[in-house]
């Protein structure tokens, strides 16, 4: 059976920059992952390029930043005060300020959004909601290890 539309398959791939080489993503072994096509789920240009495989395909395509996740908003980053982050006593814990860690948040709609701390100073933390992968050129490789019919429960309405 070959990728199409509605179709769930089952991956194992890398995500590599493709400036420098350097791995974001791996999903391999236990961490194999199930994606279902065709219902704008997934990016486009993965789709574009996974369509038509089969179980024990190949695949390595390269993707540019505006086809991946989009170039870097600068809208994205923001400034928050630090006592956004302060536990129920007032206090901050330094352990967890601090820049490098990932947070949930979320958004005047209600959206869960996740930002990264990239700066901290006295009184605010700088912080980068942007996708991780925003702003590269993307190198994708894997491989096809199941291709099935979805079920109408795995189909969104």
């Amino acid at each position: 059976m070959k990728i199409r539309k509605n179709t769930i398959a089952t991956i194992q791939y890398s995500v590599t920059d493709a400036a420098d080489g350097k791995l974001l993503q791996k999903v391999s072994g236990e961490d194999q992952q199930e994606f279902l096509f065709g219902n704008q789920l997934l990016l486009e240009v993965f789709e574009y390029h996974l369509q038509g495989l089969s179980a024990g395909d190949s695949f390595e395509f390269q993707a540019g930043s505006e086809e991946a996740y989009g170039p870097i908003d600068p809208k994205a980053i923001v400034d928050l005060p630090i006592q956004t982050f302060a536990e129920e006593d007032g206090r901050i814990d330094h352990e967890v300020v601090q820049v490098g860690h990932v947070f949930p948040m979320g958004d005047r709609q209600g959206n869960q959004l996740y930002g990264k701390i990239i700066k901290i100073k006295e009184d605010w933390v700088t912080m980068d909601f942007n996708h991780p992968m925003a702003g590269k050129d993307l190198q994708f490789s894997g491989k096809i290890l199941t291709v099935r019919e979805a079920s109408p429960d795995e189909i969104p309405s």
